[in-house]
């Protein structure tokens, strides 16, 4: 996490090591939850290991997968988190998996220390936004094969490890044509 930080913003060793007595670790097993929908996000995960989902249940009690997390990665409910209303999603640990976790408390902590930490949530906050706004974009401009190829190049290594229907649920295709554009791309 401390690596992630450092390229964002540029920071003392005294300030990156305020992190050492704010940070919890936990450990997920594969198809644990780690928030359910109706639960206020607290926390802030950071991925050290593993693949993390996010997913919500449509009107016809389908599970649309809307997000994945990797390694070095973060992962929250951040509307909820933000809010601290009720999350509408669901995060599952796809793989077994290793979070570092700041809390809202160790959040504010960390905005209150300093001047660094703030601009780095902005920062965070404001990469959060424009990776939503590529995401809405590229249903609107790409195809599916188009979607899975992109992914397939920036996380080729998870791809295999991700059940079918969760990674066409994300990509808005069917299972079978998900097939379909693997044969294509393999």
């Amino acid at each position: 996490m401390k690596t992630v930080f450092q390229s964002v913003q540029d920071f003392s060793e005294e300030e990156l090591n305020l992190l050492d007595d704010l940070i919890t670790f936990r450990t997920l097993k594969k198809g644990e939850l780690l928030l359910t929908e109706n639960q206020i996000c607290n926390e802030i995960v950071f991925i050290k290991k593993g693949i993390l989902r996010s997913f919500f249940v449509n009107h016809k009690g389908d599970e649309i997968t809307n997000c994945f997390a990797f390694e070095n990665e973060f992962m929250a409910s951040f509307a909820s988190f933000i809010t601290e209303e009720k999350a509408e999603e669901n995060i599952q640990a796809l793989t077994e998996t290793e979070l570092q976790i700041l809390d809202r408390k160790a959040l504010e902590k960390l905005y209150k220390s300093g001047f660094n930490w703030q601009e780095t949530g902005r920062k965070l906050t404001e990469l959060e936004f424009v990776n939503l706004h590529k995401r809405m974009v590229s249903f609107q401009k790409l195809s599916g094969a188009e979607r899975y190829e992109e992914l397939y190049q920036n996380h080729q290594k998870y791809i295999q490890l991700i059940p079918m229907q969760y990674l066409a649920s994300y990509l808005g295709i069917t299972p079978r044509h998900l097939s379909r554009i693997r044969k294509a791309v393999l």
